[in-house]
């Protein structure tokens, strides 16, 4: 079995916990309008690699992990359109200890989601909007795979990070950010953390080398303190969630 794919980084620092190696795997269901590897959409790929192959790498950087409470994450495109392979690849490594991540938007192979949260220790979930239209416009696709995704959280009993592309004139706003939050309140007993990436244009010579067009290239960058203020909020808004559940709980 053989997965398709875009790159690999060896010394990622923040795609999960501590150092890890980024498997980055080819293809996405998804058209972002700010995607920053728009090279990684399609599944064509010249490059290919095997569990095992993953596994020797993994092997490679051992120490590294075990200083560092790090791993293997897998990203994109989206890892979870090649669900197969990613499941095979995911047992190999947790049969030798190591910990791993998906970075995703939970698009993919649904018939795969199940086992492939058995063996995974952190899901990095990537929220691109809080409605079905705004999603749509940003990525080409509704929500309804987005939903579909959450629901096998229900089950899953590793750590949750939440991340959030904040696109000026589009959600950087405070109701959005109210909004977004409402979506995954329930989960707030998994989520170890929540992240808003402030929207960038460095992948706009990427869109002129393929010979696309970049939809926001009049969109200016986010500012980064303003990102950090609504990311903030949202923390706050977890930790009192947290709290809220706590609370509960001890009632019942």
């Amino acid at each position: 079995m053989k997965g398709r794919l875009h790159s690999i980084e060896t010394m990622g620092l923040v795609d999960g916990p501590g150092i890890r190696t980024v498997i980055f795997l080819q293809g996405c269901p998804l058209r972002c309008a700010y995607c920053h590897n728009p090279d990684s959409q399609t599944m064509f790929s010249n490059r290919e690699i095997t569990p095992e192959e993953v596994l020797n790498i993994a092997r490679r950087y051992k120490k590294y992990y075990d200083r560092s409470g790090g791993g293997i994450t897998f990203s994109g495109g989206e890892c979870l359109l090649q669900g197969e392979f990613l499941l095979e690849t995911l047992k190999l490594l947790k049969a030798e200890g190591f910990n791993t991540a998906i970075d995703t938007t939970g698009y993919g192979k649904e018939e795969y989601f199940k086992e492939i949260l058995k063996y995974v220790d952190t899901v990095i979930l990537d929220i691109k909007h809080f409605d079905n239209i705004g999603y749509k416009d940003l990525t080409g696709v509704n929500m309804n795979g987005f939903y579909k995704f959450l629901s096998y959280l229900d089950d899953f009993t590793g750590k949750l990070w939440i991340r959030h592309v904040m696109v000026p004139g589009i959600t950087d706003n405070e109701e959005s950010i109210y909004k977004l939050f409402d979506r995954i309140a329930y989960l707030a007993d998994k989520i170890d953390r929540i992240e808003i990436l402030p929207y960038h244009t460095m992948a706009l010579d990427k869109y002129e080398a393929l010979g696309r067009e970049y939809r926001l290239k009049d969109v200016p960058e986010m500012d980064a303190n303003k990102a950090m203020e609504y990311q903030e909020i949202l923390t706050n808004l977890l930790k009192d969630e947290k709290q809220r559940v706590i609370n509960t709980k001890r009632i019942i």
